[in-house]
């Protein structure tokens, strides 16, 4: 949870949350007694007494007494050893860390004991009903509503995963301290516990010593799908049935969703060289295989409920024929295996069973009692983990053992349990003797299903007659097979080398005159997910093993393994995977039997509408002059000059032509820069995988009408050359290609580029006939905000998104926005709810895409419990702004007075940060945004391109760099300068109605005022003070009372007395960290004036980054 998120305006309960901090607390000292001595416990006390000396006599108005002890804090940590001040660092990170979750805790807690939770569906549609609103209106805009949320790999998650997934624990263990029926041992138990998970915190490397991959950084978002959005999705529609049937008289229809997600992890690659067009395949092939996964494990789950026998006729039948089909298979291996030798023993171990033996995980458990998702991450194909190496007993990665060349194959014994495709492999290896082949090919033959003795299957428990079956577990086995082949053929489930050895068996052609190798083959391979009919005889096995054909072949995908396209032996698509499904829900609710169907069965059937086959549709963003590049490279190898000098109309004219064209343009034999080589391989990639795995294409720095259609241009030649190579169409549709808005000087032109476009005819009707009349337009916060302020980006976004909505309306074209915002509020940050109400009036109708960026994706999905409510929240503010879109503004001199401000405001910003020489010298040295790039917690460069100017500098580290600082610059800087030339104005009574009567204004006043109470003057000025250099540190201080001053008129608008006077829990919450907070922040600042005279120690560099994390713990934002 972070101090932006929706549940920080309401209160919680701060006994309990004293209490669970001073019990964390007190733990951690206890273990910091044994780990680092009773001396430097001590000397931690000493430290933690002044700064809560001086925070209360700062509290109380006595700033004398207050600055003299925060000098004798520094004094006392300016004496530190090294050692000393990255010990005193951890302690203090940890204690803020642990306070943060205790936080979240009672959040959550809070909300479980509402019976009625503002903002919740329940509350909400109640409000519209009273407010007029019938009740057949409300239900189909809940129906209709399209949310997507997109997770996107920003760089500002600061904490490693390993530690995240500690925290997340420690949240559990709180949550069971909770239960009132909890005994003395069980409460010892759960200190114990406790005590446990601290220890290993405490001895865990908080620091990342390495950049995470894309593809690392998309598996982070993966396991945020299987640790809490899994689980919590089902229980959030479940609320909104509930609500909606309560209200309505109907409940949400089982196959609607109201909110789906997207990821731009692995697809991002705007300045982002490590994203690449392979990387993007093996993410969305990943995103698939962890789908199928999922599915598998909820099948099985399943599998044991449904065990009834009553069904409908339907079904029945289908049983039948799965059945049928099953035995006509089993009868076609044993008439083979009657022709072979009857000497051959199947291995006990390999025997199979028709009939389940084991309970799945959680299959024990009702579906409300399963709060959270694996304790620990799923391992995926391709993931970076290491492997027992069993002849040294050490470990290696898996990128050792899959170098490609097979002396770097670790020798598989002819054990029985080796695998089938294993010993395979080795039969055909030349390094086999005559007689190793023989016997490697016996082994084979007896280790397979097609090699059992008829006796042996005498003995294994054979599939029921129809009379005896649960036909449920029929069709459900069935489904499982077919998704875990889809896997199978997708990348290693145990190693890379064992999956390779699987597909090796396809490339067994010198064995093919060998009977039992090509039976061996053609079973595994023509009918691999058919074995499992041996095993899993009933009904839900059939189901169980079409999954397991898809995930298999999701894996061999993965790993650039060959295998056959048979859509027959998995599922592809969402809707086919729906169907049985479905079929048995219907076969339930047919037999009065509706109570089973609306349980673990519906949850899933939501789960697969929500998340489809790939869990969330991967974006691909590039900025739109690598797409100029490339058709500078394709226009010149053709002789038509360069497209990017020629002017816009031309540029079209040629766009526009060659998009009605059917043949290709871009010749096969085109020899390009490396570069442009990518972008064609992007587009090569997506047009291989299609709309089923990609959701947008998104143009970042989009300015014109033609860099739109450039994408369009070369999407349309890639899927041309694709299918012809294919011999039949791409899978799934054209990408939307959506153009994002950044600066000022693109938004204020957004509705002319979108009229452009909409009045060229090919495009309207690519439009209509591909994308259902529905264009997407993104529109960036964080850029435009560092552009111009925080104040003048909020209102540019503001009219773009007015011009967007209107230029869409001329043309009888529905518009989806799609809002990038970060996550601070300098970076367009907020909570989820004050954003959405205070948009435009039409701009959300029904329909939103917005970012969730780094640490806002763990703040607000990391627990089921706050998912559901997150979820809940967009939900209900979405369907507020379409039923009851926020109001404009009252009169048009409100419009010329925020344009007045916005000029004021944004000139006040430019000449600071861009035009004042000083100012770049004295952020670099008043900041740690230097020191950022050590911290290593994201893939991406920190910089666009190579230049040291504001301009190319990312905003991340920009908000990130002023938010250690407690300075947060970027989110008011400019903000006082505009209201004070309205209120010299006599404009103050204007502002205050504004400010009642707008939610737009009300919203970005109160979001500044939010920003203001966590800035810090004193902590700020000791910065300057020790760090700044003498001519510089004037700059500091005319800053620091433009910050005085911005608080003094953002006050007098809002009528406060103090910044957060309307958010108590929030001031009261921020006033506890102090005390940890501030000595953090004198640490840095002590470790950064050693560090700039030493830039090569190492050990100060670690003990900057643990100040950086620490801070960020306590300010629960990074950028």
């Amino acid at each position: 949870m972070t101090d932006i998120t929706d549940d920080i305006a309401e209160e919680i309960s701060f006994q309990g949350f004293d209490d669970d901090c001073n019990m964390l607390g007190s733990l951690l000292n206890d273990i910091l007694q044994r780990e680092a001595g009773p001396s430097f416990v001590d000397k931690l006390e000493k430290i933690r007494v002044l700064a809560q000396s001086a925070c209360n006599m700062r509290h109380a108005g006595i700033e004398d007494m207050a600055e003299l002890l925060e000098k004798q804090l520094a004094s006392e940590l300016s004496k530190m050893t090294l050692e000393d001040a990255l010990t005193i660092a951890r302690a203090f990170s940890h204690h803020l860390t642990l306070m943060g979750i205790a936080e979240t805790h009672h959040r959550v807690r809070r909300g479980g004991n509402l019976v009625l939770v503002a903002r919740s569906c329940d509350d909400i549609f109640n409000q519209l009903l009273q407010d007029g609103v019938t009740p057949d209106e409300l239900y189909d805009s809940v129906c209709k509503q399209e949310v997507e949320i997109v997770l996107t790999a920003h760089p500002t998650q600061i904490n490693r995963r390993t530690l995240q997934y500690k925290h997340m624990k420690i949240a559990h263990l709180l949550d069971y301290n909770d239960r009132p029926d909890l005994g003395p041992e069980d409460r010892d138990m759960l200190i114990e516990d406790l005590v446990r998970e601290i220890t290993s915190i405490w001895q865990t490397d908080e620091l990342r010593r390495e950049k995470p991959t894309p593809v690392a950084e998309a598996r982070a978002g993966l396991n945020i799908v299987e640790q809490s959005l899994w689980k919590a999705v089902p229980r959030y529609l479940r609320r909104v049935s509930s609500a909606l049937k309560k209200h309505t008289g109907k409940p949400l229809p089982l196959i609607c969703t109201p909110i789906k997600f997207g990821s731009w992890m692995g697809g991002d690659r705007d300045g982002n060289p490590n994203v690449t067009a392979k990387v993007s395949k093996e993410v969305s092939l990943l995103s698939r295989w962890m789908a199928i996964d999922l599915y598998v494990r909820e099948i099985d789950s399943l599998k044991f409920e449904l065990s009834m026998k009553r069904c409908s006729d339907e079904l029945s039948k289908l049983a039948q024929e799965i059945l049928e089909e099953a035995n006509d298979e089993e009868n076609h291996r044993e008439n083979w295996n009657e022709s072979m030798s009857r000497s051959q023993l199947k291995h006990p171990n390999q025997q199979a069973s028709s009939l389940p033996t084991k309970l799945p995980p959680g299959a024990h458990l009702p579906s409300c009692a399963e709060k959270g998702g694996s304790e620990h991450p799923r391992l995926m194909p391709g993931a970076d983990h290491k492997q027992l190496n069993h002849k040294g007993g050490q470990t290696s990665s898996s990128s050792e053992t899959n170098g490609g060349g097979s002396n770097l194959r670790p020798p598989i014994p002819i054990s029985p349990s080796s695998s089938v495709s294993s010993l395979v492999s080795m039969a055909r290896s030349p390094s086999f003797n005559s007689s190793q082949q023989l016997l490697a090919q016996r082994k084979l033959f007896a280790e397979s299903q097609t090699g059992r003795t008829s006796f042996h299957r005498l003995l294994e428990p054979k599939l029921p007659p129809l009379p005896g079956i649960a036909p449920y577990r029929v069709v459900l086995g069935n489904v499982k097979d077919k998704v875990l082949l889809q896997n199978w053929l997708l990348g290693p489930m145990y190693s890379v080398s064992a999956a390779k050895a699987d597909y090796e068996i396809k490339r067994a052609e010198p064995l093919r005159n060998d009977i039992i190798a090509e039976n061996v083959v053609n079973v595994i391979l023509k009918t691999y997910g058919s074995l499992t009919y041996m095993y899993l005889g009933t009904m839900v096995d059939k189901m169980k093993i079409v999954l397991l054909r898809t995930r298999r072949r999701l894996e061999l995908l993965i790993e650039d393994g060959p295998c056959e396209h048979n859509s027959m032996d998995y599922y592809e698509t969402t809707d086919q995977l729906l169907e049985p499904l479905l079929l048995c829900y219907e076969s339930l609710q047919s037999c009065g039997s509706g109570v089973l169907a609306d349980g673990r069965l519906a949850d899933l059937i939501r789960r697969v509408t929500t998340f489809g086959m790939v869990l969330m549709k991967l974006d691909l963003r590039q900025e739109s002059g690598r797409h100029a590049e490339t058709l500078d490279a394709i226009t010149r190898y053709l002789d038509l000059g360069t497209y990017s000098e020629w002017d816009e109309e031309k540029k079209l004219d040629f766009l526009t032509r060659e998009l009605k064209g059917k043949r290709p343009l871009v010749p096969p034999s085109i020899e390009v820069a490396p570069d442009v080589r990518e972008v064609l391989d992007t587009f090569r990639t997506a047009a291989e995988l299609g709309s089923d795995s990609f959701g947008a294409y998104v143009i970042s720095m989009a300015s014109n009408a033609s860099d739109v259609l450039a994408v369009e241009l070369l999407q349309k030649d890639s899927r041309l050359a694709v299918s012809g190579e294919l011999g039949r169409a791409c899978p799934g549709g054209t990408l939307r290609v959506v153009p994002l808005f950044e600066t000022v000087k693109d938004l204020r032109g957004a509705g002319s580029v979108i009229r452009k476009l909409l009045s060229i005819d090919w495009y309207r009707q690519h439009i209509i006939k591909n994308h259902n009349g529905h264009q997407e337009v993104m529109v960036g916060y964080s850029d435009s905000g560092k552009d111009a302020g925080r104040f003048t980006a909020a209102w540019e976004l503001y009219k773009a998104q007015e011009d967007v909505v209107a230029a869409c309306k001329e043309y009888g074209i529905k518009v989806t926005l799609f809002h990038g915002r970060g996550g601070s509020i300098g970076r367009g940050g907020g909570p989820t709810y004050m954003a959405i109400q205070s948009q435009p009036p039409g701009s959300v109708m029904g329909t939103l895409r917005t970012t969730e960026q780094g640490e806002m994706v763990q703040a607000k999905f990391g627990l089921p419990q706050t998912a559901v409510r997150q979820l809940e929240i967009y939900t209900t503010a979405v369907l507020l702004a379409t039923l009851r879109p926020p109001l404009p503004p009252r009169e048009e001199k409100w419009r010329n007075l925020m344009e007045d401000i916005s000029k004021i405001s944004c000139q006040c910003y430019r000449s600071v940060v861009y035009e004042n020489p000083e100012f770049l010298s004295y952020f670099h040295e008043a900041t740690p945004q230097s020191e950022l790039g050590f911290l290593n917690i994201g893939s991406r460069p920190a910089r666009r391109k190579s230049t040291t100017g504001i301009g190319n500098l990312r905003a991340i580290p920009w908000i990130f760099a002023w938010t250690q600082t407690r300075f947060v610059l970027p989110a008011w800087l400019g903000v006082g300068a505009g209201l004070k030339g309205a209120c010299e104005k006599g404009q103050t009574e204007e502002l205050r109605a504004m400010y009642k009567e707008w939610p737009f204004f009300q919203s970005t006043i109160d979001l500044i005022e939010m920003v203001l109470g966590k800035a810090d003057i004193p902590i700020a000025k000791h910065y300057d003070e020790v760090l700044v250099s003498e001519k510089r540190r004037e700059l500091g201080s005319q800053l620091r009372n433009e910050l005085i001053q911005t608080s003094k008129f953002v006050l007098s608008v809002s009528g406060h007395e103090k910044p957060q006077q309307n958010n108590r829990s929030l001031r009261k919450l921020i006033e506890s960290r102090l005390p940890f907070l501030n000595p953090m922040n004198m640490l840095q600042v002590e470790i950064l004036k050693r560090l700039r005279i030493d830039d090569d120690n190492l050990k100060a560099r670690d003990a900057l980054l643990i100040t950086i994390n620490g801070i960020a713990a306590g300010m629960r934002n990074t950028g």
